[in-house]
């Protein structure tokens, strides 16, 4: 039997503005990653609705984050880059993938709890369901490679576990098409259809902290702006932010070990290092024992340095929704190919008829 081909799925909500901690945890890592792999990047506009159903223009946000992956250097004759909603075979291996799961899988889903909060019972089907979409859409493509934040880690298991379940339940009649492909679980061989997807999770600064509290996440969602530097913030903005960054009285250390304690220094230095291509380390022998008024200045220039050319090429994007607009349809095309041979499969396996 052969082996599942390598390639890389992954995707951006639009809600919101992305920020640094998108860019140096997602986006730069995809521009990477689509010079040694195969890559399907898309826009996840279907899981947007379960965070808001009702957008004030999910269509100019969704054009939004395409633009932000062509500024930043997403190509899209080396990448499939689309819309989700382009493709109905999301939705439609989402519902099989629903039959597949279990309810006591989802309601583990720590980001389920997080967001449904107290009132689980007024939260909607889709959100408790958002694993299942997230499993099909990585799945509709047999993709073998996910790239990842830790938050989403969780999620990516359940992916796993959907895929096995599938295999396992349906392993006669995989055998008996002969679609069968061979790969490794744990320390035994087997055969799916489905591949056990793997995350990337690598680099200096895949977790990128708020300005305002280092021992929280960088989010679109953040009610203070200061929290977070967005792709769209000009050279005033960037450097404003960075100079009003909540730090500790005390300078930087000699030492990267010393950084545990201390999440404010530790989210600075990380995103200095990120930006650079450097360790911690490697900055604290720079910096080490100078004052956050010698450092913050350095790092503004950084960012401005590293995030100008994206907010001007996003700018001139985003000038031109024809353009936009194209690239996603011809990444729909591509993609809903790949989806329908998928789904093709897909039916013969289950049994449902449509010759």
């Amino acid at each position: 039997m052969s082996e599942f081909k390598q390639l890389v799925f992954s995707g951006v909500q639009p809600t919101g503005n992305l920020h640094l901690g998108n860019y140096l945890g997602a986006l730069q890592k995809f521009v990477a990653l689509q010079d040694v792999h195969e890559c399907i990047y898309c826009v996840v506009d279907l899981h947007s609705l379960t965070a808001t159903l009702v957008h004030e223009d999910l269509a100019t946000q969704t054009r939004g984050i395409a633009a932000a992956y062509l500024a930043s250097g997403l190509d899209p004759k080396k990448s499939i880059i689309f819309n989700q909603s382009r493709v109905p075979q999301h939705a439609e291996l989402a519902w099989i993938f629903n039959c597949v799961a279990r309810i006591g899988w989802m309601n583990r889903m720590t980001q389920f709890k997080d967001k449904a909060g107290k009132d689980r019972e007024n939260a909607s089907l889709g959100l408790l369901a958002y694993p299942s979409l997230m499993a099909a859409d990585i799945l509709l493509y047999r993709a073998t490679h996910v790239p990842v934040g830790d938050d989403q880690k969780q999620h990516l298991e359940l992916t796993r576990d959907i895929a096995q379940k599938f295999n396992n339940d349906f392993s006669a009649k995989i055998a008996e098409l002969g679609i069968g492909v061979d790969m490794q679980v744990g320390d035994e061989k087997v055969s799916g259809f489905f591949p056990m997807a793997e995350p990337l999770i690598d680099g200096p600064a895949t977790r990128v902290m708020s300005l305002r509290d280092g021992t929280k996440k960088m989010s679109k969602s953040d009610p203070s702006d200061l929290s977070r530097i967005n792709l769209s913030d000009d050279a005033d903005t960037i450097a404003k932010k960075i100079r009003k960054a909540k730090t500790d009285p005390l300078p930087l250390p000699d030492n990267a070990d010393e950084l545990k304690d201390r999440p404010e220094a530790q989210n600075l230095v990380g995103i200095y290092a990120a930006l650079s291509g450097q360790t911690s380390a490697d900055i604290l022998k720079e910096f080490g024992g100078r004052q956050f008024s010698d450092f913050k200045p350095v790092l503004a220039d950084l960012a401005v340095t590293k995030l100008g050319p994206i907010n001007g090429e996003m700018r001139r994007i985003s000038a031109d929704p024809a353009y936009v607009d194209s690239v996603l349809r011809d990444g729909g095309e591509r993609a809903g190919a790949k989806a329908e041979e998928t789904m093709k499969m897909v039916h013969e396996i289950v049994g449902l008829l449509n010759n």
